[in-house]
């Protein structure tokens, strides 16, 4: 990802603060605070006395050239500055709320693409305009889980238990695969029944060496066993059985290639639990080719990579009543 260097330079202006005292919305920075700036961000750049607009500039450049993955994302280090310098206990002047702040920011982000946002846990982060993408900090899905994410989890978890399978697909997974870097993600006529072809939604990735591999996903609402007898709200293994063969076997037409391709792997995901009979039957009757093809997302997954890539809420997963604030561009949740 690469700024341009007039965008760099009113963002390196931002960082040292160079506007007059009293109607300043970011405090000024000399030498010694500009390397504690950075040592804030987790980073190990120190000022060398040079220019200081100049030489914040030249070391946000090279944050940016620091390796990253996604599409439409910055670097954690960039994103890293961006919160700091938008920490609300650095509010200047009147701008408590730091909306002067963030209008000033994005006046200059906007020229590329991005604009900042303040979340519900106070803290700033960047998204890319046209495809909506937030910079994640930590992916890892298992790590431990702030309370703040902790209640958005919970609050996910509520609107999964009440969430139709189209609700599923369209609010929670289309959102989410974009979010991870797959790129084409479209559904496959789900609410018609239409040329589904046993998959729901089909996607493709790009990986580093510009090789595309292409994804099938078949999406039940509820719980996936093994039982005789299915219950309502569950599944049975024998019938995505079947889409799944349906799901490798035929084609689906790229059209940025112009061509047909067939499906690389194959994700069943589960709004419930997808239990371990369910899976080890899956995996006797599916040949050995086939199997290493298939890929299992069950609810866990689903709420952890959607709280550690900080998507927000659908609408009908937040609360009924949500007390007003003053902080801009402020998901209510």
């Amino acid at each position: 990802m690469r700024f341009k260097r007039r965008t760099l330079m009113q963002i390196a202006d931002l960082i040292c603060g160079n506007f007059p005292a009293e109607t300043s919305y970011f405090r000024y920075r000399s030498s010694s605070f500009l390397t504690e700036f950075f040592a804030d961000a987790d980073t190990d750049y120190e000022h060398d006395g040079s220019t200081r607009q100049w030489w914040v500039a030249d070391t946000l450049e090279k944050i940016l050239a620091e390796p990253h993955t996604g599409a439409g994302t910055v670097p954690a280090s960039f994103a890293r500055v961006i919160q700091v310098l938008m920490d609300p206990a650095d509010a200047f002047n009147d701008d408590k709320d730091r909306s002067g702040a963030l209008q000033m920011l994005n006046a200059a982000l906007a020229r590329d693409g991005f604009e900042a946002y303040y979340a519900s846990d106070r803290r700033c982060y960047l998204r890319h305009i046209a495809t909506n993408t937030t910079t994640a900090f930590d992916l890892n899905p298992h790590r431990p889980f702030s309370a703040a994410e902790v209640e958005r989890r919970a609050q996910l978890a509520a609107y999964l238990d009440t969430a139709s399978e189209d609700d599923l697909i369209e609010e929670i997974l289309l959102p989410l695969y974009r979010q991870l870097g797959f790129h084409r993600v479209t559904a496959a006529g789900h609410k018609d029944k239409a040329l589904e072809y046993g998959k729901d939604v089909w996607m493709k990735f790009t990986l580093p060496t510009q090789h595309v591999l292409y994804f099938g996903l078949q999406a039940k609402k509820g719980k996936l066993d093994a039982a005789g007898a299915t219950r309502t709200s569950n599944a049975n293994i024998a019938e995505i059985y079947n889409q799944v063969l349906m799901m490798l076997g035929h084609e689906i037409f790229d059209p940025e290639f112009g061509k047909r391709v067939l499906v690389d792997h194959a994700f069943i995901v589960a709004g419930g639990e997808i239990t371990k009979q369910a899976r080890a039957w899956l995996g006797n009757k599916l040949d050995a080719t086939q199997r290493r093809s298939v890929i299992f997302m069950d609810r866990n997954d689903i709420l952890d990579l959607f709280v550690v890539t900080n998507l927000p809420l659908p609408a009908a997963a937040l609360p009924t009543a949500v007390a007003p604030s003053t902080w801009p561009d402020e998901p209510p949740f």
